[in-house]
């Protein structure tokens, strides 16, 4: 059994209170904050007393072999947070060593000096030189024969010791010898943020723009694994080892560089490093006129799947894109990804008026309006027109354009609700880009609203897998569609590790929570999601309804905060705020009111959880039946 108290250097943990203490001077002590999961963690590496505890054996006992969780954060997170707690230096620790490729080992000091011996291999015998093993003298009759032994013996040891060298040199210098070796075993990549060289910050757009045109490319390549935007773009400016990036992202090949924009012309410099060596395996510069970096990415995209021999798709046939149109297209999905729809407009509809056969322009305008309707941001009646147009005309101009097909599946999706069209063209947009993670994200939805639950989980932990930090909720806001609530909630706590300052996650744990019938956990994250949304007044009101009338008083504040807002409010908010209160004649009049305006989250009524109260309800089956959809118990 394993100790209940550990003492080391300064340090006490008694694991029976989960309580860790430091000593300081005067013999007192101070009690060192650490929550669950990191401390689980310092428990097992102090159990496991020296030895190596693999990244797997603390997936194991920390979170199950049976949830899916985005582990490679959290064990990261955890370790960050141990060592926090200990003072310990990453760079030269005391106690959390890293074994690389393999996990973390616990070594405690004792008089300033590890407790774990280092263990010193490979140590060649002395030579034998003045008394003999019996303790006596070399005579000088007896030297010819020791002498030529002793010179063989020399001959032998030298022999090993240049072998020794070369097989050391052949492993040091192999990747830099032989880099194509290095490259070939680079099966997944990710894309840092090209950094802005051009001295003007106002050019960002640009840079990030290229970085994700260069990720779309990539991700064509099926047998290339290539991490989306957003989790790439988190390491936007970050200054950190390529071993650490490419381990928290889960790849083996990191793609960086630089990008300058002077005058008419671009210059773009990459390398491609090989992450478990941080071995260089390739780089390159290309300089460019204007009116050619439109391809740019295209073109890397090709050289990069021949350098790591991955199959690649024919190239496009190349065609002439206005300079001016491209650049106000980058600067629409600049804002597009900052979620200023209205504004990314803008610059969508400036790129068609310079280029109207521009269908990426076409596809990007099509999302600012449906994003809207979906968002909750104005009546799905006055964009659902416009975003129906926008799309079908991205589809005509593009046909292999995955995020045209995709955008007009979300329209048949939320808008129309003709699932089988729907899946017809979200599937078409997985068939030719199979990395797209807003695909599979979308998709696991259609198979929720059509009943496949096993499929649709298996495509959200996919759309997970690409992109995990694009939706931080997606996961967890999947298991609670599919009433797995304790897997939610082990997901989405994790989760707001790895994200702290996430809305989304915080609003999702809440209702995860709250169905689960935890209470004080519910009431805790929405006071933090309603902080972290600057609202610390909403929180503290959230604060004193729950002590004073418990969840029910907080779920009467939710419904009156609603009723305060300014602007358009989906009647689908309505519907849920009265289903909470456990509603049935309120509720289901604002769920006719969504058939009526056809309100885009309708589609998912049967998914969500708060309107199972309404199951054996016949105004409920009416409805279900006219949306179109097969009721589900």
């Amino acid at each position: 059994m394993p100790e209940s108290l550990y003492k080391f250097a300064e340090f006490q943990l008694d694991c029976a209170s989960y309580e860790l203490r430091r000593q300081g001077r005067g013999q007192k002590s101070e009690r060192i904050s650490l929550e669950r999961i990191p401390m689980e963690l310092l428990i097992l590496l102090l159990e496991r007393q020296g030895s190596v505890v693999t990244r797997q054996e603390i997936v194991d006992r920390l979170w199950g072999k049976d949830v899916f969780v985005d582990t490679e954060h959290g064990i990261n997170t955890a370790i960050r947070k141990v060592r926090q707690a200990l003072k310990d230096d990453p760079d030269n620790p005391r106690f959390v060593h890293t074994v690389s490729g393999k996990g973390y080992r616990f070594v405690s000091e004792k008089n300033g000096r590890p407790e774990t011996p280092e263990l010193v291999e490979g140590r060649t015998p002395r030579t034998p030189s003045g008394p003999d093993s019996s303790g006596g003298s070399l005579s000088t009759r007896d030297t010819a024969a020791p002498r030529r032994a002793l010179t063989r013996k020399k001959t032998a040891i030298a022999i090993a010791a240049l072998s020794l060298l070369a097989a050391t040199l052949l492993v040091v210098l192999r990747p830099r010898l032989f880099p194509g070796t290095q490259a070939s075993q680079i099966h997944s990549i990710s894309v840092l943020p090209l950094s802005n060289l051009s001295g003007d910050p106002s050019q960002d757009y640009f840079a990030d723009g290229m970085t994700d045109e260069l990720i779309t490319a990539l991700a064509k390549n099926r047998i290339l694994r290539v991490v989306s935007r957003t989790s790439a773009m988190q390491y936007k400016g970050v200054n950190r080892p390529v071993r650490d990036i490419a381990r928290e992202l889960g790849v083996d090949g990191i793609l960086e560089g630089s990008i300058e924009r002077s005058a008419n012309r671009v210059h773009i410099t990459v390398q491609l490093i090989y992450a478990p060596t941080d071995t260089h395996v390739w780089a390159e510069s290309y300089n460019r006129d204007e009116t050619q970096a439109y391809s740019l990415p295209e073109e890397l995209s090709q050289t990069i799947a021949k350098e790591v021999k991955a199959a690649t798709s024919p190239a496009p046939a190349p065609r002439y894109i206005n300079p001016e149109a491209h650049d106000a297209y980058l600067r629409g999905r600049y804002i597009w990804f900052q979620f200023d729809a209205i504004h990314s407009l803008e610059y969508f509809q400036k790129a068609i008026q310079l280029q109207p056969d521009y269908a990426a322009a076409w596809a990007g305008m099509a999302d600012a309006y449906l994003i809207r309707a979906v968002g909750g941001e104005c009546p799905a009646s006055e964009v659902t027109a416009k975003a129906e147009a926008a799309a079908r005309k991205a589809v005509e101009l593009g046909e292999s354009l995955p995020e045209g097909h995709l955008t007009l599946g979300a329209w048949y999706f939320y808008d129309a609700w003709d699932l089988p069209r729907a899946e017809a063209e979200i599937k078409r947009a997985i068939e030719l880009d199979g990395g797209l993670s807003d695909a599979h994200h979308l998709y696991s939805y259609l198979l929720l609203a059509t009943n496949r639950r096993e499929e649709s989980l298996q495509e959200q932990k996919r759309a997970t897998e690409l992109d995990p930090l694009l939706r931080n909720w997606g996961l967890g806001f999947e298991y609670i569609q599919l009433r797995q609530l304790d897997a939610a909630i082990n997901d989405l706590r994790l989760r707001t590790q790895v994200l702290p300052a996430d809305l989304l996650t915080h609003i999702t744990l809440s209702y995860a929570y709250r169905e689960r019938g935890l209470w004080p956990q519910t009431e805790q994250e929405l006071e933090k999601a309603l902080t972290i949304a600057g609202r610390p007044d909403a929180a503290q009101a959230v604060h004193l309804a729950f002590e004073r009338g418990g969840p029910k008083a907080v779920d009467h504040w939710g419904l009156d905060d609603l009723k305060t807002r300014t602007g358009y409010v989906s009647p689908i908010e309505y519907a849920r705020a009265y289903a909470v209160l456990g509603d049935k004649n309120e509720t289901m009049k604002y769920l006719e009111e969504c058939y009526r305006t056809h309100a885009p989250w309708l589609i998912m009524v049967q998914n969500e959880p708060l309107f199972d109260f309404l199951h054996s309800d016949p105004r409920y089956h009416s409805l279900v039946k006219k949306i179109g959809l097969q009721f589900a118990p």
